[in-house]
């Protein structure tokens, strides 16, 4: 089965490039590529994934097809929006809604075109597939 991680993998090999230089290439954090191809990133913001396919020599939605936008179908939006803003708020020990496991969660700050800084609440289960993007 392909995945995303393997099929990004796969084609920044093809094209002789490190994460280092994807990441570079494609003006996108090198945090991105290395979650993206440890699997714990299944799902990209559109501008990150046409950055991506510009620098694969591949059509974006080759890459969309591979995504999994795992969390929405599963857990109501109410309990996703309470762990983005305990994430937010810095609360530590979360639990996966779906399986009781630990989550693993980070805060991305990014900026917007007016360089605002947005922060964005991240998680996934260190467990199951559930994940939290923003």
């Amino acid at each position: 089965m392909k995945t995303l991680a393997r099929f990004i993998q796969t084609k920044r090999e093809e094209l002789g490039l490190t994460q280092k230089g994807l990441a570079i290439a494609a003006n996108v954090p090198l945090e991105i590529v290395e979650e993206v191809e440890a699997g714990k990133e299944l799902f990209l913001a559109v501008t990150v994934r046409q950055a991506l396919a510009k620098v694969l020599k591949c059509d974006p939605q080759e890459i969309k097809q591979l995504e999994k936008d795992i969390s929405s179908n599963i857990i109501s939006p109410e309990i996703i929006e309470s762990l983005k803003q305990l994430i937010l708020n810095g609360a530590g020990g979360l639990k996966c809604p779906r399986c009781g496991a630990t989550l693993d969660t980070r805060i991305a700050k990014m900026y917007d075109l007016e360089d605002n800084l947005v922060l964005h609440p991240k998680a996934h289960c260190t467990k199951c597939p559930f994940q939290i993007h923003s």
